[in-house]
């Protein structure tokens, strides 16, 4: 699948960094260092812009390394780009830490994953059909 992609950053486009990887790294395109304190959110810039095909989406998700090793993950997760969003490639992260985080440019700050996606159509019904599950919520299967 070929998507258009404008990099307006300083550094190479995304890539899948193994062969069966699912997620490209996306990079921070700053021209100073962000300081994020505990607690703290901010929108990190990328760099590019992007035109999916129609019925696809580009999920912005958390490195699994910075989450696990430093506390700071995508607030949004799975941040969702549309096919029709022209605008710059934002990543919005929040430093779940004690401690502050440093993030300098071109820092693999999250991950993109391209997916395809149905458009729902409703259907308007008097009630729904059963099931083994029923209406129980959080916890109900014992799982």
């Amino acid at each position: 699948m070929k998507v258009r992609i404008v990099n307006q950053s300083k550094h190479e486009l995304p890539k899948y960094e193994t062969s069966h990887a699912a997620g490209m790294d996306l990079r921070a395109n700053i021209t100073e260092d962000i300081v994020l304190k505990p607690l703290e959110r901010v929108l990190v810039k990328t760099g590019l812009y992007i035109e999916l095909p129609v019925g696809y989406e580009a999920q912005v998700r958390p490195r699994s390394g910075l989450a696990f090793k430093k506390g700071v993950t995508v607030l949004n997760t799975p941040g969702t780009i549309d096919a029709d969003y022209r605008g710059e490639v934002g990543v919005i992260l929040i430093n779940l830490s004690n401690e502050k985080f440093v993030i300098k440019d071109g820092e693999r700050v999250a991950q993109m994953v391209i997916a395809r996606h149905e458009t729902a159509r409703w259907e308007d019904v008097e009630i729904l059909n059963d099931s083994e599950r029923g209406s129980g919520g959080f916890g109900h299967t014992g799982h």
